[in-house]
């Protein structure tokens, strides 16, 4: 399966894949201050578990920096 996240195409095994996987494998260790948009529609947090991902899906992933 090939995904576009942050504007990069990734190729992942043709599993069934959630958000919560997909952040698991890109950012197993920073999974605080992160949202995550699917197709252009954010995923609230209690949805990464469930929530499917499909062939050419754009994600895209923030993370919440600090500074001023």
């Amino acid at each position: 399966m090939e995904l576009n996240i942050n504007n990069r195409i990734k190729s992942f095994a043709p599993d069934s894949l959630t958000v919560q996987a997909l952040l698991d494998l890109e950012t197993p260790n920073r999974q605080n201050g992160i949202a995550v948009a699917v197709n252009q529609r954010i995923i609230p947090k209690s949805d990464w578990e469930t929530h499917s991902l499909y062939e050419t899906d754009d994600i895209l992933i923030i993370s919440a920096t600090q500074g001023g």
